[in-house]
């Protein structure tokens, strides 16, 4: 059996494990990440590795990383979140480690761990994911194998245009199903229904201090839950949007299976529900031909540290 090292690094966490290859984390461990400071980060991460690879014989590291990697999976280019750019992070950490590395997006390699050990470990070829958080993240498998580009940053699946001359969305563009399918456009969609329709968003208003603009993610879901309409009507236009972007990949790829992860799949059916009616009717002429089912991701937050582990272990 071997053993490699995943870390997933996002903007205000690093997280690692110990991963065999059935994918069960023998060990864990986890660090804030000082993210406005390159050298910081890297030193975390190379402290993280060594904690871990203590006590087990470890084969190599692979790094899921919120940013634009390079096609040799070594550089991170530009990070959002983080001071990255241009950082050849896996040359870092090799050298301080002694361990062979890899460095992958972290939507790539959450969709990964969901192929390989998750919603879609019974899927051979193909599989979609989406990541629903804050922002839409994704990832692409076709023929057993990640869909990297030609340059290493394919999958942008938040960025795909859905509604033209849309909202604006923090690439530049207008209109990206970032804008209509996130955790951001849930909490925009509700606080715009509890302004208009008060009277429809009691038990919403009531977490949010009788303050439209007060509302979270969080509050949206649990007044959903019980039922408060406003917040229900808000997971429904997520659900609807991401929907037909799940039928676009299904036109475009058909894969065997869609995955639908991140933090806002949590509300269970609130979002489930709405996104395979939509997807459902989008495809309603292909109902004569397979199509691939759209299922919850299994892994949470320990995606990313699955799937970087077992990259690394194919390297």
């Amino acid at each position: 059996m071997t053993l490699t090292i995943g870390v997933d690094v996002g903007g205000t966490k690093v997280a690692g494990g110990v991963v065999d290859d059935t994918g069960r984390v023998l060990v864990q461990a986890r660090r804030d990440t000082p993210a406005d400071d390159v050298g910081k980060t890297r030193d975390v991460i190379i402290e993280l590795v060594t904690e871990l690879s203590t006590g087990h014989r470890v084969d190599a590291v692979g790094i899921g990383a919120a940013g634009w990697i390079d096609a040799s999976r070594s550089t991170v280019l530009f990070a959002p979140n983080l001071a990255w750019r241009d950082e050849p992070l896996r040359d870092y950490v090799s050298a301080a480690t002694g361990l062979p590395v890899i460095v992958e997006n972290d939507g790539n390699v959450a969709a990964w761990a969901e192929f390989r050990h998750g919603a879609a470990r019974d899927a051979d070829d193909s599989m979609v994911m989406f990541t629903i958080g804050t922002g839409v993240g994704g990832g692409i498998v076709l023929g057993g194998e990640l869909v990297r580009g030609a340059h290493g940053i394919a999958a942008e699946l938040g960025h795909m245009l859905t509604v033209p001359d849309g909202h604006q969305c923090g690439c530049g563009r207008l209109g990206c199903i970032e804008q209509y399918a996130s955790g951001s456009a849930l909490v925009r969609f509700a606080r715009a229904g509890a302004r208009q329709e008060p009277q429809r968003a009691t038990a919403l208003l009531e977490l949010a201090g009788g303050e439209a603009e007060a509302i979270t993610g969080p509050m949206v879901t649990t007044a959903a839950q019980a039922g408060d309409p406003i917040s229900a009507e808000a997971f429904a236009q997520i659900g609807r949007w991401l929907g037909t972007s799940l039928a676009d990949m299904a036109q475009i790829l058909d894969p065997q299976v869609l995955v639908v992860g991140g933090g806002v799949v949590d509300a269970g059916d609130l979002l489930l529900g709405p996104t395979r009616r939509s997807f459902t009717d989008a495809l309603a002429q292909r109902s004569r031909l397979p199509v691939a089912e759209v299922r919850p991701a299994e892994l949470g937050n320990s995606a990313g540290v699955i799937g970087a582990a077992d990259l690394a272990r194919r390297r």
